[in-house]
């Protein structure tokens, strides 16, 4: 590409982002000045039918977007089901939110509070007595669990190569395409990062450049890293105990997310 095709799909990109940004200002705008007056008369307008419906449609749109474990934006909820009804969107959502938590023991959670962007996590308790070892129940799952094992027992950050390293280890080889995932590379640093289970950075000043994983947000919510190094002293025969950071990590994070949820 020259130089100057460079440049204008750089200003391109600017104006883009700059766009994007100001639509959301307006978007902010819009809500943070609704007054309780006009959420008072928006009530008298609609019928509780009418509102039941509603919330039913956010629902319904909330777990067909989740299917794919994409993120749900607050401004694709307005444009595409709350519409008319825009006034009463705190009031929709919060019932929505009760309705996931009552009915489906799924919780929806704010992942980015300045774009409002949502994720849907499962809020019910693993079952008592289940194995650890056959939580993740499908093949995706499983390599997802592996990886997350691996960086968590390696101090919270690696670099790619490990990760890569660590799947050769158990013949699932990122240059191959395996039987059950397809094309593994693409699986790991694209689909797991945008379903938000993981995050794959770009290390600062590296040459050739480098990458590395953390957990992603919705591993960081969903993940019980006390269970994981359960599963982890399991394939080891080790009690989980004996990794000691590890251990003292995963027991404070999982009592601290106890006292939130509760």
């Amino acid at each position: 590409m020259s130089q100057r095709k460079k440049s204008v799909s750089a200003s391109q990109n600017k104006t883009q982002r700059r766009s994007q940004a100001s639509l959301n200002e307006d978007e902010e705008a819009s809500f943070s000045q609704v007054s309780s007056s006009q959420v008072q008369r928006a009530r008298e307008n609609f019928t509780s039918d009418q509102i039941d419906r509603k919330v039913a449609e956010v629902v319904q749109f909330i777990l067909i977007k989740d299917q794919k474990k994409m993120p749900i934006r607050r401004a694709d909820i307005v444009k595409h089901v709350i519409k008319d009804y825009k006034l009463l969107y705190t009031d929709i959502i919060n019932r929505v939110c009760r309705t996931f938590e009552q009915v489906f023991g799924l919780k929806l959670v704010e992942t980015d509070p300045k774009n409002h962007i949502y994720i849907l996590i499962n809020k019910l308790d693993p079952i008592q007595g289940e194995p650890v070892s056959m939580r993740p129940v499908n093949p995706k799952k499983g390599l997802l669990f592996v990886i997350l094992s691996v960086i968590f027992m390696k101090g919270g950050v690696i670099k790619e190569n490990l990760v890569w390293n660590s799947l050769k280890k158990l013949r699932v080889d990122p240059g191959e395409k395996h039987d059950e995932f397809g094309d593994v590379k693409k699986v790991v640093t694209d689909e797991f990062v945008r379903q938000k289970y993981l995050e794959y950075v770009k290390i600062p000043h590296t040459e050739p450049v480098e990458y590395e994983f953390r957990w992603g947000l919705r591993s960081e919510k969903e993940v019980s890293k006390l269970k994981m190094l359960e599963f982890v002293g399991e394939l080891f025969e080790q009690d989980p105990q004996s990794w000691t950071q590890q251990f003292r990590e995963a027991s404070t994070v999982d009592s601290s997310s106890q006292r939130t949820s509760s």
